[in-house]
């Protein structure tokens, strides 16, 4: 983790942190930004929808999910 200082308006801070329901202003610079990870890499999969063949049956993908 590194320390860094930027300039960034308050009230956007202040916005994010109370829609995210957290106490600080770095936790609500970094949950947004894993969020704004989290939605680029959903896009990036849902262009691949359809495209992949897997060939797993129920009982198999039961298993994965408890394995993993």
């Amino acid at each position: 983790m590194s320390r860094m200082t930027i300039t960034i308006e308050d009230e956007l801070v202040e916005q994010v942190r109370k829609i995210l329901s957290v106490r600080t202003k770095a936790d609500a610079i970094r949950m947004a930004l894993k969020e704004v990870i989290r939605k680029k890499r959903l896009s990036e999969a849902l262009t691949h929808q359809g495209t992949i063949e897997i060939d797993l049956d129920q009982e198999t993908l039961q298993r994965l999910r408890d394995e993993g």
